[in-house]
């Protein structure tokens, strides 16, 4: 019974001005450190959907255990991304029952909010688990495969807020404060780096 996991590294940073996803982070870069905290957890397969900058991302990341696919509609927004990341889940050789979505802009994710969203999953079997800060529910957040069609079907720059938001009643949340933290500016990476 395995869990995969998709990390959605497909924007164009426009509010940035540079791809955010190769930001020095750490010993690193923003990207990743997210596919370090994928890789630590016990989520499997890893799949990370590029689009804008995918030539210049692809050629910074050498982690072989991880699948790595290309997003060539990323301008029609986050939904496109989510398409292209569960077809790549269904061409695993072994399927998994849920999927982990995450952001790689998200800088204080870690292995323990991955694992732990898992871990209620198994013991309550809710369908849906998601994050919760500042008054919202969001991303990082499980689904289980019967949820698949829920975000294939998603359009434009929705997310997924948007089935979270529609299935309230099959819901469960966990208390991720930090994730609140999520860097599209230049003022908020540099908040970021007076954090570290």
């Amino acid at each position: 019974m395995t869990v995969g996991i998709i990390i959605l590294a497909a924007g164009a940073s426009t509010r940035m001005g540079t791809p955010k996803q190769l930001l020095p982070y750490g010993e690193s870069t923003l990207l990743s450190y997210t596919i370090e905290v994928a890789l630590a957890s016990v989520c499997h397969p890893i799949i990370v959907v590029l689009g804008a900058y995918a030539a210049q991302i692809r050629s910074q990341i050498n982690q072989l255990t991880i699948r790595i696919v290309e997003n060539s509609q990323w301008s029609e927004g986050m939904s496109s991304s989510i398409r292209v990341g569960i077809q790549a889940l269904d061409t695993a050789i072994e399927k998994p029952q849920a999927v982990v979505l995450c952001l790689c802009d998200q800088p204080l994710i870690s292995t323990q909010i991955v694992n732990q969203l898992i871990e209620v999953y198994f013991q309550t079997g809710k369908p849906i688990i998601a994050s919760e800060y500042a008054g919202t529910l969001g991303v990082p957040v499980l689904f289980e495969r019967s949820f698949f069609p829920n975000l294939m079907n998603l359009k434009g720059a929705e997310g997924a807020k948007k089935v979270i938001q529609k299935c309230g009643d099959r819901v469960l949340s966990v208390p991720f404060a930090e994730g609140i933290v999520d860097i599209d500016t230049p003022e908020e990476y540099q908040q970021l780096q007076s954090l570290i």
